[in-house]
């Protein structure tokens, strides 16, 4: 093992992937510059760098919001200082995976929203999809511009004990994060500005231009300059900061439901000059707020008569409206036979064994074996009403198992996965902590690109598997290699 001040502490935790050492206690080839650099600072520069990326955190916003917190509503986002490194090879077979993922994604889409011959063919059951609450009636038959539905997807990654990545979920409604995967880079070249170049690492920073080109791509009007917005739920959101950020980068116009009006099915931004009509709409507002003449009537985020307009084809909307049926917890589980399906391809990134709980014999074998199962709710996202088995009391596992039988099909069971480990830069010396991977998928009329690295979630408490920064996790800049 390494031997420097830093990693006195560093110690293997059994039966986990380590990114930095393999099983010999040997630092890996693609850590080893990283490893060298970090040997030749002491303990108090690297302190100064930890200091350095919180006041730049902190004079530049970068915040998200926990609405359960008794801390306040904005919290600044823990970053770890220390990069996660990947390989050439392993981002190759990631970005083949990914690609490979969500074309099929985007065929179930269209075929569940069209002929539905996945269903009819046995492959997907039936009422997975109609008991689905994100599988929206209205779409039904609606074309969609070049039948993309997903245009930007996060991919969350995990690895298991012997290095093998699996798909934990996927993220195809209004994924979030990729604004902090661009901050981090920034900060990171403020804090090993020779670093970077020196090991290689390729660049993240085209996301913002390639979103831009493909949501231009895919307005209704032949203009070479059409109107873009992105439609914000407003400052009381979780993931304002990308919101403003994301604008700012792309060069659009931030807007909030009460900034659009549509007329004669067209939407139209108020302006200082009177209204503008507008083409594309990037929007992170949730399906049930969108339009309160279709969806909830007592919402105040979207805009009314929006999905008329979308109807007609006068306004694209960036991601499809009802995409949750596909990234629903328990539609999951089909995802590999959907690849098998309609691309005729074996699956190359895994799926984590899952569960259904409305299965009787899948659910007594889960309730068997709960403390070695997560269970989670096939609808909730940023690790809320999740149930960790391995660490939940016996009141806890009564009172969740009474709710799983209450409507079983809202929940699924995964045996708990030994996330692997990357060192983390805490309290003064490097320790392992627990990760996992979100790339970020960019779909257009051209393909799907993928910029390479993505957010790396990290469990900062010692022996949590829990990533999620709503639930203490925080992050760090992923350098994939040239």
């Amino acid at each position: 093992m390494y031997t420097s001040q830093h990693f006195e502490k560093y110690n293997l935790i059994n039966g986990v992937w380590d990114e930095m050492y393999n099983e010999n206690h040997v630092v890996r080839d693609h850590y080893k510059k990283v490893i060298e650099y970090l040997g030749q600072e002491s303990a108090e520069d690297l302190n100064k760098k930890e200091e350095l990326a919180k006041r730049l955190f902190m004079t530049q916003g970068i915040t998200f919001t926990v609405y359960n917190s008794g801390e306040g509503i904005e919290k600044i986002f823990p970053f770890d200082i220390i990069p996660r490194v990947i390989t050439a090879a392993e981002w190759a077979f990631v970005e083949k995976g990914i690609k490979q993922r969500l074309n099929a994604l985007n065929l179930f889409l269209k075929d569940i929203y069209h002929n539905q011959f996945i269903i009819k063919d046995g492959v997907v059951p039936i009422d997975i999809v109609y008991s689905c609450p994100h599988f929206l009636r209205e779409m039904y038959q609606l074309n969609v511009p070049y039948d993309v539905y997903v245009h930007i997807a996060g991919i969350d990654l995990i690895r298991d004990y012997d290095g093998t990545f699996y798909v934990l979920e996927d993220n195809l409604r209004t994924p979030s994060g990729v604004s902090y995967m661009l901050e981090n880079r920034e900060i990171t070249k403020r804090l090993f500005p020779d670093l970077l170049p020196h090991c290689g690492v390729r660049s993240v920073t085209e996301y913002p231009s390639i979103l831009y080109k493909n949501l231009q791509a895919l307005s209704p009007r032949q203009n070479s300059n059409p109107t873009i917005v992105l439609l914000s739920p407003g400052i009381y959101n979780s993931a304002y900061f990308e919101h403003t950020t994301l604008a700012r980068l792309m060069g659009v116009e931030l807007v909030e439901g009460r900034d659009l009006v549509v007329n004669n099915h067209k939407v139209y931004m108020k302006t200082t000059t009177g209204l503008q009509q507008v083409d594309v709409i990037y929007r992170r507002v949730d399906d049930d707020f969108l339009d309160p003449l279709v969806f909830n009537p007592q919402s105040v985020l979207g805009v009314a008569g929006l999905m008329g307009a979308y109807r007609k084809g006068n306004v694209a909307i960036v991601n499809a409206i009802g995409n949750g049926v596909a990234d629903d917890k328990a539609t999951y589980i089909y995802v590999p036979d959907m690849i098998r399906y309609y691309l005729n391809e074996e699956p190359l990134l895994k799926n984590v064994p899952t569960h259904r709980l409305s299965n009787t014999d899948e659910r007594e074998h889960v309730f068997e074996n709960i403390n070695k199962m997560v269970i989670k709710k096939t609808n909730e996202s940023g690790g809320y009403g999740m149930l960790m088995g391995h660490s939940a009391s016996q009141e806890e596992i009564a009172k969740y198992k009474i709710e799983i039988l209450k409507d079983p099909r809202n929940f699924i069971a995964q045996p708990t996965i030994s996330l692997s480990a990357a060192p983390c830069y805490i309290n003064g010396a490097l320790q392992p902590r627990r990760i996992d991977l979100r790339p970020y998928a960019l779909c257009g009329p051209d393909g799907i690109e993928i910029v390479p690295g993505g957010l790396t979630r990290v469990a900062l408490t010692e022996g949590s598997l829990v990533v999620n920064s709503s639930q203490g996790g925080g992050s760090k800049d992923t350098w994939v290699l040239a």
